[in-house]
């Protein structure tokens, strides 16, 4: 399985670079993943390449032309046959992880970042859906992009090394995950729990499981609050932390 994605922007440099590394540059050379960055410009017409323009009604700030970015997005929709287009928005859909396990899905994905005040609403007629990643303003989509691309690719088999790592963490299961401990087993009179250096697993899935149980709790009642558990959990989750 190969995640095939395009990314819009009038910024590429912003978008490869993150690309290039980690886990998602070794995705890209063992054939999981392929993210093609295009240049919105090169669909911009006269020698100058516009790809903004002042609101009309007028106000503050410039908005991206319709025309250079339904050119993109027209061209990226050819290369990718059957591909979801997505404009990164503030006001769109939320991402979470369930949206990701949905994604990874699509024959393939086009990422239309907006920069400055946004995009002309009239090439949203030519996108599938807007996707928000918070309730926050950035200066562009690119991050947001980034970050669907991320998220995505790390459900696409083979891309993480451990292939249970996708399914061990945050929002996997609607809860945060456990903490974490590795070497040295003492830092500053701070000691790793002894109950994970002792190797009874069964022990330690118990530990693990009543601290994420207890952090979501704790942290994010929203998410706490849609977990159906059943009498172990509850039972677990009202005692003691294991040892």
């Amino acid at each position: 399985m190969t995640l095939r994605c395009e990314v819009l922007t009038l910024f590429p440099a912003m978008v490869s670079g993150y690309l290039a590394e980690s886990i998602l540059g070794k995705a890209q050379q063992k054939g999981l993943l392929s993210v093609q960055v295009t240049d919105v410009r090169d669909f911009a017409a006269g020698k100058h390449h516009v790809t903004d323009d002042t609101p009309y009604g007028g106000g503050a700030g410039m908005v991206m032309k319709v025309e250079p970015l339904v050119g993109a997005i027209e061209a990226a929709r050819a290369r990718l046959a059957g591909a979801k287009v997505i404009a990164m928005s503030p006001r769109g859909r939320v991402f979470r992880q369930a949206v990701a396990q949905e994604l990874v899905q699509a024959p393939g994905l086009v990422l239309v970042c907006g920069r400055y005040e946004g995009i002309d609403e009239r090439a949203l007629a030519y996108v599938d859906e807007e996707l928000s990643v918070g309730d926050f303003v950035l200066t562009g989509g690119e991050l947001a992009a980034l970050t669907v691309i991320d998220a995505v690719a790390r459900l696409v088999p083979g891309v993480l090394g451990n292939a249970d790592s996708a399914g061990q963490e945050s929002f996997e299961a609607g809860l945060l995950e456990h903490p974490h401990y590795t070497r040295p087993p003492e830092f500053r009179g701070a000691v790793v729990p002894a109950i994970l250096q002792n190797g009874d697993h069964a022990k330690i899935a118990r530990w693990r499981r009543w601290h994420a149980l207890r952090l979501t709790r704790e942290r994010r009642p929203d998410l706490f609050a849609k977990l159906t558990l059943g009498k172990d959990d509850l039972k677990l989750l009202d005692g003691p932390e294991p040892a």
